[in-house]
């Protein structure tokens, strides 16, 4: 029995033809462009020579005889690239080029097949090739330039060659996205990246950005106020830095979190040393200070340093230059690029020259003292100039001598006479009373009178109610603005508390920027001088006055709950007055994130949130996540949604049925609760009654 003959394989032949010798065959399949341009392909033919042969025919004559020429069925690319060369000069019309000669099949069957079978490297080759590379003393510049592309290409590349080599052999094994390998590069210690992948994959959430937070859980942000104070200091210290080469990551991640306190505590406090050496009775240093700190100390003034004839001259100069430069390109539309900035600059010089340091009296500075804290942007900040009520000194008579007929006023704080000591002076008197018409009144008498002098007062203000409305402005505005509150006569007090507890970052928050925005306004336009307040109110015109009294009334609100103190009368008036100016608290900028509040209720309370604002289905994924998953991902469920607690919601206004007699500027409005009835004054709101 004979054995069958397995026939011999015979490969194409190959051999260098002039490229004069070659043209472009209209059977080659590639129609649309795509990948590597023709310009690109040329520049890397020009560095690297030839790498892959062409596959060409013989052209024939209408006998079947070959002609010399050559068509090139598959390699089209290669041969435009080729081309290019030729028109550029930098390769010869007849230079040698490597073929494959085929001569059984179709052409366009030799183009197909070359496009089809061979197969795209994969990406982590890529990556690792790029390494490589570079462990073998190719500079990064060099293998950008190579591979026509920039220096932070490559570096990603090498960034994504570093992850643990378990992960990368998971994304080799088409285990893992693109997305969640880049994720994986925010942190360099491998095995702290496989302990996320494995958390991961018993979660619901895989998502990058999931994973990036994982990975720098603990660290500081670069934009956080701490990171920008000490980050020169920082880096001196050799502590590391966590960067993201594929995500906006403004400036990364300070790794070593208790290394930013401790720089920070230390340069605060360098600081605070350095204004206390101005003088200052105390100084007291925070990284930031609670929201109304300042509320209810009296705040010195001082005088700005004038400037001395050397800044003078530099801001007359300043000026010209800047007039100058104006003035020659007037009518233009547009500066140029250099001009630009060169008024720019001058602008910066002539503001800072402007800006001046403020002087105080050495007895005020002994009064005084000072609070040193950080900026939203990590910046030094000095609040100069503040005294504490127990370092107030004692208000006495403008006179030392007092007038005839008139008792010596007793100093605020300092307890008068008890009235059985009086009358038993007086007693004393009857019994050695001299004819001495200039002694001083009685005490007694003294203040029974200015009793009869209150109640007049009493009725010709209240006759007056637009003289009654500047007085109310006045004694607000006197304790508010930090002026003293010992300067009227009306008994009113103004008080703006600071919480006991607050949430973090409430003095950074839209509402209270906005709000110590106009109370500095104001505190900037009205005297310093209590004296002068009276007639500085008088003199606003009727918008000011009422701007002026809508912000002293408004620092006076308290809505606040606290577990000892709920006040629950108090938090209905806010309620109503909640309703009455259409509080939107989204529009306030609260949102449901996972400080403010998801991280803070029970898992039930979180998904049953997440149904509120998103529905049923938005919640079914949530089941059987752990806490910390659970609320990284509702907080993502709840981006935008405008979702709000019970306790922040505002309820709508009712206009009452019928005609109103409401204020002028609207009608009265009360609270509709759910059954439909205007809900008392005095009822406490059913979201905020007591557990």
């Amino acid at each position: 029995m004979s054995k069958s003959k397995i026939p011999t394989l015979t490969l194409s032949r190959s051999r260098d033809i002039p490229f004069d010798k070659l043209v472009l065959s209209q059977s080659n399949v590639r129609r649309t462009k795509a990948g590597v341009s023709i310009e690109e392909l040329a520049e890397d033919i020009a560095r690297r020579t030839l790498l892959q042969s062409l596959s060409v025919r013989a052209v024939l004559d209408a006998a079947g005889t070959e002609t010399g020429m050559f068509e090139v069925p598959a390699g089209g690319r290669r041969y435009r690239a080729l081309e290019l060369l030729v028109r550029q000069k930098r390769l010869a019309r007849n230079a040698p080029v490597p073929c494959v000669v085929r001569t059984e099949g179709l052409a366009e069957e030799d183009s197909l097949a070359e496009n089809t079978q061979r197969a795209p490297l994969h990406a982590l080759d890529q990556f690792r090739a790029f390494q490589t590379m570079v462990e073998k003393g190719l500079p990064e510049e060099e293998v950008a330039v190579a591979f026509n592309t920039t220096v932070a290409v490559v570096r990603q590349r090498l960034r994504l060659a570093s992850v643990a080599p378990a992960l990368l052999d998971i994304y080799g094994d088409d285990g893992m996205t693109l997305d969640q390998l880049m994720a994986f590069t925010v942190n360099p210690d491998a095995e702290r990246q496989i302990a996320v992948w494995e958390t991961i994959q018993k979660s619901y959430n895989r998502e990058s950005y999931h994973i990036r937070r994982l990975l720098t859980e603990g660290a500081v942000r670069a934009s956080d106020r701490r990171a920008q104070f000490v980050l020169t200091e920082y880096q001196d210290a050799g502590g590391a830095v966590l960067r993201d080469l594929f995500e906006a990551d403004q400036g990364g991640w300070l790794q070593d979190p208790g290394l930013v306190e401790r720089l920070v505590l230390a340069k605060l406090e360098r600081s605070a040393e350095r204004v206390q050496g101005e003088g200052w009775k105390w100084v007291e240093s925070a990284i930031d200070f609670p929201y109304g700190h300042t509320y209810g100390l009296r705040r010195l003034d001082g005088e700005p340093v004038p400037l001395s004839a050397e800044e003078d001259a530099t801001l007359v100069a300043l000026k010209a230059e800047y007039e100058g430069l104006e003035e020659a390109h007037d009518g233009a539309d547009g500066y140029p690029e250099a001009v630009d900035q060169r008024l720019g600059e001058i602008e910066t010089a002539m503001e800072a020259l402007k800006t001046r340091p403020t002087r105080y009296a050495d007895t005020d500075l002994g009064l005084a003292g000072c609070f040193v804290s950080l900026t939203s942007d990590g910046q030094l900040r000095v609040e100069r100039g503040y005294v504490l009520p127990e370092d107030e000194p004692p208000v006495v008579s403008d006179s030392a001598e007092p007038e005839d007929g008139e008792a010596p006023l007793q100093a605020d704080g300092d307890e008068a006479p008890a009235a059985d000591e009086d009358e038993d002076a007086e007693a004393a008197a009857e019994v050695e009373e001299e004819p001495d018409p200039g002694r001083p009144l009685p005490d007694r008498l003294i203040t029974e009178m200015s009793v009869h002098r209150t109640v007049a007062l009493r009725q010709a203000l209240a006759s007056a109610p637009q003289t009654a409305f500047v007085a109310v402005i006045h004694v607000l505005a006197l304790q508010v603005l930090n002026r003293g509150g010992f300067d009227s006569c009306l008994d009113i007090s103004a008080k703006s508390v600071s919480f006991a507890l607050q949430p973090s970052n409430l003095a950074e928050t839209p509402c209270a920027v906005a709000l110590e925005a106009q109370r500095e306004t104001w505190g900037a336009r009205l005297p310093k001088d209590p004296a002068a307040m009276w007639d500085a109110i008088v003199a606003l015109d009727e918008a000011d006055r009422w701007n002026l009294f809508g912000l002293v009334v408004g620092l006076t609100v308290n809505a606040s709950i606290e577990a000892w103190n709920r006040r629950p009368r108090a938090v209905a008036h806010a309620e109503i007055l909640a309703t009455s100016l259409s509080l939107d608290m989204v529009a306030a900028g609260w949102v449901p994130s996972a400080d403010a509040y998801l991280s803070r209720i029970t898992k039930a309370q979180i998904v049953q949130t997440v149904v509120e604002a998103k529905g049923e289905t938005a919640a079914e994924p949530l089941a059987g996540l752990k806490k910390d998953e659970l609320v990284t991902a509702a907080e993502q469920a709840l981006s935008g949604s405008g979702w709000l607690p019970k306790a922040l919601r505002t309820r709508p206004a009712v206009e009452p049925e019928g005609e109103t007699a409401g204020l002028e500027g609207g009608p009265v409005v009360g609270l509709q609760d759910e059954a439909g009835d205007d809900a008392p004054s005095s009822a406490i709101p059913e979201h905020l009654a007591a557990e």
